[in-house]
């Protein structure tokens, strides 16, 4: 049984996705940019590509604003736990809705609303008049659009390109994110300094005209919602039940969850290392994410070079494990140009593990349960990161920014080295799973059985076993 056959029997399959095989353009694009053939896909990546320069921009003018305000690092984390805590209350209805409508509806009226909610916070600080509250309350309301708009933009990507260019198409998705990343800050660090920080949230809200527009252009008619039966109660525990019962997407959102929890709050507290640490002011803010998302973008490029899911479930643990080696030696530095140079391997380990994360939950899970699981994901991606947040934030008023830092490092540390302990018994449980199954001659009584021991064979050590999604 292979994933390539597993997959057609889900729910939702490609063939009921007009943006496939038939609006693939024949192309001699390099294989590290296939999923650009798609034209809807081309689309939606030029659109999020300008959207997502304006919101890095509006990131790191916010965290600037909070702490010329205040000054306070416990702040700080309060504002990220503002903004990321809706996501972990409201993603599963974020999710059910994704797998209940029109997902390319759903993302026009999240990133419309976005845009309307940076426009208010630019006008605010323009006219000298924004305080910290009205910045919690605009965190607020973003963290309640995101709770909607990201599992249903991760779910989104598979209807514009298949599941043929699926793992491409994620890892372009996360060098768009961090070429971002890498672009945004920098800009915002110029724009703070000669101007000041509501020409950044004026800039963000202009931008999403790109994707808005993008999405509008893509030819995505054809495709026709799943149904879901049942009260969306039902629907919600559906999916909880799913990442429960499999192991191998249940064990892949744990890892991440402690990532974000420990290790990803350390992007909180960058505006006091780059003004009491290192001595950046704001222009170095922003040189210092920049660094963080040049790194991210090698990783990305690193995982969309490959052409199938083998490995990468070793590529989880050993990102982890160098994400909080790397956290540890960023944390010890007092240079400003060393501290730029060791955010390098920090952005390259933490997108890995994330995108690897990514890409094997979303190879692995039916499209019918999609938008669902994809909101599990975005709890424990975003969902957990508030807590961090707040527990940074604290930490850090009564330990130092780089003791806090240094913590994260070493419990992610741990957790790699508690996830790659259990990989091989992971492998082989599914994979008895799998022969139990074929043994008896009949389909999986329920997809997430077929879908886990799928696992199994692509992450088997065995070259004839590997595979790629669809």
């Amino acid at each position: 049984m292979t994933l390539g056959r597993d997959m057609r029997r889900t729910a939702g399959s490609d063939e009921a996705t007009p943006s496939d095989e038939s609006l693939a353009r024949p192309s001699r694009l390099p294989t590290v940019l296939r999923a650009l053939r798609h034209r809807n896909y081309q689309l939606f990546f030029g659109g999020q590509f300008i959207s997502l320069i304006g919101t890095w921009m509006q990131t790191v003018a916010q965290s600037w604003l909070v702490y010329r305000l205040t000054g306070s690092a416990a702040l700080l984390g309060l504002v990220g736990f503002s903004s990321q805590i809706p996501v972990l209350l409201l993603a599963p209805v974020g999710g059910s809705v994704a797998d209940r409508f029109d997902r390319r509806g759903i993302v026009v009226a999240t990133q419309t609303t976005a845009m309307c909610l940076a426009l208010i916070l630019a006008g605010l600080t323009l006219s000298g008049w924004v305080q910290v509250w009205h910045i919690f309350i605009l965190a607020a309301l973003l963290g309640v659009v995101n709770a909607f708009d990201i599992p249903t933009r991760q779910a989104f990507v598979v209807d514009l390109v298949g599941r043929k260019d699926l793992i491409n198409a994620i890892a372009l998705n996360s060098s768009m994110l961090n070429g971002a990343r890498m672009i945004g800050p920098a800009i915002a660090g110029l724009v703070v300094e000669t101007a000041g920080e509501g020409w950044c949230f004026l800039l963000n809200g202009v931008s999403y005209l790109a994707v808005i527009a993008g999405l509008l252009r893509m030819e995505v008619t054809a495709r026709t919602p799943v149904p879901v039966p049942g009260a969306p109660t039902a629907a919600i525990i559906e999916g909880f039940r799913y990442v429960r019962q499999t192991r191998p997407v249940r064990t892949l959102l744990l890892m991440l969850g402690l990532v974000s929890l420990v290790g990803m709050p350390y992007a909180v507290l960058m505006p006091i290392f780059a003004d009491r640490i290192l001595h950046g002011g704001p222009r170095g803010l922003g040189l210092l994410l920049s660094a963080v998302g040049s790194g991210a973008l090698a990783g990305a490029l690193a995982l969309a070079m490959k052409k199938s899911l083998h490995g990468l479930g070793h590529w989880v643990a050993f990102s982890a494990l160098g994400f909080g080696v790397s956290l540890i030696l960023f944390s010890l530095s007092r240079s400003f140009w060393l501290s730029a140079a060791l955010l390098l391997p920090v952005g390259f380990f933490v997108m890995v593990e994330m995108a690897s994360s990514n890409t094997l939950i979303q190879s692995l899970v039916p499209d019918a349960l999609r938008g669902r699981v994809m909101a599990v994901y975005s709890m424990m991606f975003m969902g957990m990161a508030p807590f961090g947040s707040l527990l940074a934030g604290n930490l850090a008023h009564y330990l130092g920014a780089p003791t806090t830092v240094a913590i994260g490092g070493i419990v992610c540390m741990a957790g790699a080295a508690v996830f790659g302990w259990h990989l091989p018994a992971l492998r082989h449980e599914t994979r008895q799973v799998i022969v139990a199954l074929e043994a008896a001659g009949g389909e999986p009584a329920e997809e997430a059985t077929g879908e886990a021991g799928a696992l199994a064979r692509l992450e088997a050590d065995r070259p004839r076993e590997e595979e790629q999604p669809g």
